[in-house]
């Protein structure tokens, strides 16, 4: 009896559980379009849950960042390799997380640590048409939506959760959903949010 309460309590919080929920997001726009690069998060209503380590990097090829759009929980540590034949000036003024990676080639020695939720915004100091986005969320819950504007979520332990939709185009905040899982299931999650119209992204010169 002592070994397997012994057990249980080395069990981190966020380990994944045999009776976990999934998750099927789907978000569409005013219009009925799906809507891709939406983040969707699990926040649990106890507090932020424990940091589950997931590697995160995000490249400089042909002039772009490659993904315009990045999830990550807080804590994560993010690498910005180079891969393009010329020197990157990486930087974001972001209350979330203001930094800079002065002018350099490859991968900086010392990867930029996302500690505080929120939006990120990235640029480039060499080639203004250079742009990204990090969204820093407290859980290890979290799921970003493909062309179809459908994501999944796996693993969710039992428990009361709000589900919060970010996306970089959005005209207005959808209200969080609350939703609460019960064990082994699979538990719809429709957003419908409306976007701004944005001005097309500049090619690389």
């Amino acid at each position: 009896m002592k070994s397997a309460l012994l057990l249980l309590a080395l069990l981190p919080f966020g380990a994944p559980s045999a009776a976990a929920a999934t998750l099927e997001i789907t978000v569409a726009d005013a219009r009925g379009a799906p809507v891709a690069d939406a983040v969707v998060a699990a926040l649990p209503k106890g507090g932020p849950a424990m940091l589950r380590k997931r590697d995160a990097a995000i490249e400089q090829r042909d002039k772009t960042f490659i993904p315009l759009v990045s999830v990550v929980q807080t804590g994560t540590a993010m690498q910005f390799p180079n891969r393009d034949p010329i020197r990157h000036h990486v930087y974001s003024f972001s209350p979330a997380k203001p930094f800079e990676l002065k002018l350099y080639a490859g991968t900086p020695a010392a990867p930029v640590i996302f500690d505080k939720p929120g939006e990120v915004v990235l640029g480039c100091n060499i080639h203004d048409h250079m742009l990204a986005y990090v969204y820093v969320v407290d859980t290890p819950w979290f799921a970003k939506t493909d062309a179809a504007g459908k994501a999944r979520i796996e693993g969710l332990p039992p428990g009361d959760y709000d589900l919060q939709l970010t996306h970089y185009a959005q005209a207005e905040t959808p209200a969080p959903k609350p939703v609460k899982a019960r064990g082994e299931e699979s538990i719809p999650a429709p957003f419908t949010v409306p976007l701004k119209a944005l001005p097309p992204r500049p090619a690389p010169t």
